[in-house]
């Protein structure tokens, strides 16, 4: 009886830590897989000093970095399990979301004013009227599309009446260039680089109609390791404050990985505020507003609740719990 009872105590207890362990997120990920992206000063900091590999170096825990060129890029990635968490702008998150993506927003990596219409030096286009009958490219599904639809919208020129050329954001700077399309809906550092160095023209700015930037995380992920989850927060928020306390050696960091000149990395980190960390209201509302025009230009089914997407979207929770 002695022996039964020793094993039935043995048992519950082995339960219970079972138990504790599931509701503390499981065992620790094999692998943790992160985007990085010139747009993202922050994400650059953590692949350039290592400290995400120092951080989990004990558990034996694998680091994967994998580059986004764009926002659209970026939710593919984790639309496809190649990452964990992902870069991007608001409202391109809000699409994704719309359509379906398994996905949450936990953190503000900046607030950015990283989008503008876009002219050559000597271009007769000066505002948003002259883009009638004109071609202007834009990689859909990325703020820089969506600030060119809320643009259109506020301005009174129909979509319809402007050609929207796909292309990478790159490859939109070149076509400007090279004078392949009229304009251009600009993302930097590729825009502070055409300023700087072609003296292209920012024609149209409107900071308020860039949305955040978002750092994104599979719901998959962050249910079953919420505590990996906090602790990415934690180091993107060392990140943040590196930046910060830092701006000149951000400078040359920015310029190092983007392969750009230290001019245009100071124009690009001038236009980024880092003051905001933690997803809230202000976050909520500015998504709100996009999205009502999302689905205004038939991006986001008409029927959708954009306050309930917003809603599902953004849990400010993880950030709430790690940053003081």
């Amino acid at each position: 009886m002695k022996k039964v009872s020793l094993l039935g105590v043995l048992l519950t207890g082995l339960l219970f830590i079972a138990a504790c362990a599931q509701a503390s997120g499981g065992d620790h990920p094999d692998t943790i897989r992160l985007d990085y992206a010139h747009y993202s000063p922050t994400s650059l900091v953590l692949k350039q000093f290592g400290w995400v590999e120092e951080t989990f170096e004990e558990e034996d825990i694998e680091i994967e970095w994998v580059f986004s060129q764009g926002s659209n890029r970026a939710l593919e990635f984790l639309n496809s399990n190649s990452v964990d968490f992902g870069s991007t702008a608001g409202a391109a998150a809000l699409i994704s979301k719309a359509n379906g993506s398994p996905i949450e927003n936990v953190y503000i990596y900046s607030k950015p004013e990283w989008t503008a219409l876009v002219t050559g030096e000597n271009s007769d286009v000066s505002s948003i009227q002259d883009l009638s009958g004109k071609t202007v490219a834009a990689t859909i599904g990325t703020d820089p599309y969506i600030f060119l639809l809320r643009a259109l919208a506020h301005e009174g020129v129909d979509p319809s009446e402007v050609e929207i050329v796909n292309l990478q954001h790159g490859d939109g700077a070149s076509s400007l260039l090279s004078g392949q399309v009229d304009a251009w809906a600009g993302l930097d550092p590729h825009m502070a680089r055409v300023e700087v160095e072609a003296n292209a023209s920012l024609f149209y700015r409107e900071p308020d109609f860039n949305t955040y930037g978002f750092l994104n995380v599979r719901e998959a992920f962050a249910e079953e390791y919420p505590d990996y989850v906090e602790q990415i927060i934690s180091l993107y928020e060392q990140a943040r404050e590196w930046i910060i306390d830092n701006p000149e050696e951000a400078i040359t960091l920015l310029a190092t990985e983007a392969e750009i000149s230290e001019a245009v990395a100071a124009l690009q980190l001038e236009r980024n505020d880092f003051s905001e960390p933690i997803p809230g209201d202000i976050h909520r509302e500015a998504l709100i507003e996009s999205g009502y025009i999302l689905q205004e230009s038939e991006v986001i089914d008409a029927a959708a609740d954009i306050e309930d997407l917003v809603e599902a979207l953004i849990n400010p929770e993880y950030a709430e719990r790690t940053i003081n």
